[in-house]
């Protein structure tokens, strides 16, 4: 394994479990130091357990915070980069997927998942900012989604608030690029994690499982681990990356040609 991140400070939010945790794992593999950010405790103490098997835990630490609260998140992201001592990447794994008929979606559910996905994605980077643009190569990675760009049924809402974040990443990639800051989405479909799991995303009872024919990728046999997509974020956030920036790049083993 290469040390990309040999010296790097990072803080990657949805640490707790899925394609977050993923993340944690392959940049301490990769001599980075880590802040995990999640709301669920017990998954954080998980990714913690399993750096401490690999003989990692001293360069991970982690915190408890909701990222829609913007208390939490002013207080928990200043506090994280002082402990780090200043912030070199930031990945925003951190999300959740809900699905209803659209016609059916109440307002509790769809603003939930913006101020979960959309609007915990801009807190976390507006926290963030100011150390990435000293750092003077900072870089964010975002988490949008196929959804985003290719239609995933009864999943309105949450394919809004990716649509939203690809947006967001386009334009902090434009704003902050002369201050040496690159802004990068990746897209991730087909990838086994809590939310895709059997019925994971909770759809209507009553759901057209024939629309999700197309759901399915070209290569392989079925979903693929979060590890890959970890792979590409290192790739991504590493000096490997330094040309990427203000675009997004699909993870999805070819499910949308």
């Amino acid at each position: 394994m290469v040390d990309r991140f040999e010296g790097r400070k990072v803080i990657i939010t949805g640490a707790g479990s899925g394609i977050g945790r993923a993340c944690v794992h392959r940049i301490l593999q990769e001599g980075g130091t880590v802040v995990g950010l999640d709301v669920a405790e017990d998954g954080l103490k998980q990714t913690a357990e399993q750096s401490a098997h690999a003989g990692q835990e001293q360069r991970l630490r982690t915190v408890v915070l909701d990222i829609s609260d913007e208390t939490q998140v002013q207080h928990g992201v200043g506090e994280a980069v002082r402990g780090l001592g200043g912030l070199d990447v930031l990945v925003n794994a951190a999300g959740i997927l809900r699905s209803a008929h659209t016609h059916e979606m109440t307002l509790d559910l769809w603003n939930r998942l913006i101020a979960v996905n959309l609007t915990g994605t801009f807190l976390v980077t507006r926290a963030a900012l100011p150390a990435l643009i000293e750092c003077g190569r900072g870089v964010v990675i975002n988490f949008s989604s196929t959804s985003a760009s290719f239609a995933h049924p009864y999943m309105a809402a949450y394919a809004a608030t990716k649509g939203g974040i690809q947006s967001f990443t386009h334009a902090i990639a434009s704003e902050y690029s002369k201050k040496g800051m690159r802004a990068v989405a990746v897209a991730p479909g087909s990838i086994q994690s809590d939310m895709t799991t059997g019925r994971g995303p909770g759809l209507p009872a009553d759901a057209d499982m024939s629309l999700f024919i197309k759901l399915a990728p070209a290569i392989g046999e079925g979903m693929a681990g979060p590890d890959k997509v970890a792979s590409v974020v290192a790739m991504l956030a590493s000096d490997d990356g330094a040309f990427i920036t203000g675009t997004e790049v699909r993870i999805d083993g070819g499910t949308h040609y």
